[in-house]
């Protein structure tokens, strides 16, 4: 057993998304949310930088004593997750393999949609992912830069993302998806505009539930899970404080962000 706390991170607030199952999944643990709120989007930076700051954000975690940490952000999982196992010795989980599996048991006609970061899809991770699952599956991958700043900006579910969800979108259904993995721990926040503009019969999927039942089960199989019996508290450190943050986060949470503190994580 280990009563240490869960280290999640993302670019920003799209991680959120990954903390909420985990706190529904494993709700005894503690967690410990780290967004890089000064350097987001992660999408359009270059794979080194990437590394970089994801190793950066690894390090800060690792000063709060985690015992295992999730890299809720997909571009990231899909540059450095390889290079931080190899780097760090703690368990280190990443978002893509559970969306591609979900994906890859769900479609009913082999043609599945990702979107993401421009990064995300310039790497071609979902695509070889599915693939190996199923290499009958045609997947049409779309990368979609607009949402981030978007949700970061508080405007998910405004107008103009409707406009950009239909300019992004509309080609996938088009080519007859019948289901579109939400390949950006941000996206999930546009979950009812991307919906509306897809349409009922395409399905959206969610990496982030199965990525909480992954780590569940590595908690599971390394003797890791807590010993509390009491709901699990979170404490939530950025590297840039906005209103946006607070606000989009409590807004999405359904719960107030209390004690939210700034990381000068170049430091790291």
């Amino acid at each position: 057993m280990d009563n240490r706390p869960i280290g999640v991170f993302d670019s920003g607030l799209g991680g959120l998304t990954v903390l909420k199952e985990i706190n529904k999944y494993l709700e005894n643990e503690d967690t410990i949310y780290f967004g890089d709120t000064a350097r987001v989007p992660y999408g359009p930076r270059s794979k080194e930088t990437i590394i970089k700051y994801t190793f950066q954000a690894i390090n800060f975690l690792i000063t709060k004593n985690v015992k295992a940490i999730v890299i809720a952000c997909n571009t990231a999982t899909a540059r450095a997750l390889s290079e931080a196992r190899i780097q760090f010795t703690i368990p280190i989980v990443g978002v893509i393999e559970p969306g591609a599996k979900t994906a890859s048991e769900y479609t009913k006609n082999n043609i599945v949609g990702v979107i993401g970061t421009a990064g995300t899809i310039s790497s071609k991770a979902y695509v070889k992912a599915i693939n190996r699952r199923n290499p009958d599956i045609k997947v049409i991958a779309k990368a979609c830069p607009l949402f981030v700043p978007l949700v970061e900006e508080g405007w998910a579910n405004k107008e103009i993302s409707s406009v950009a969800a239909h300019m992004y979108l509309d080609e996938l259904v088009e080519q007859g998806v019948d289901s579109i993995v939400l390949g950006c721990t941000h996206y999930p926040i546009l979950k009812r505009t991307i919906g509306e503009a897809v349409g009922m019969d395409v399905k959206l999927i969610n990496p982030a539930k199965e990525t909480a039942l992954y780590l569940k089960k590595i908690l599971e199989e390394n003797n890791m899970e807590t010993q509390s019996t009491i709901k699990g508290k979170c404490q939530y450190y950025v590297s840039d404080i906005n209103e946006q943050f607070e606000e989009v986060a409590s807004e999405f949470l359904k719960r107030e962000i209390e004690g939210l503190k700034k990381v000068e994580i170049h430091k790291y």
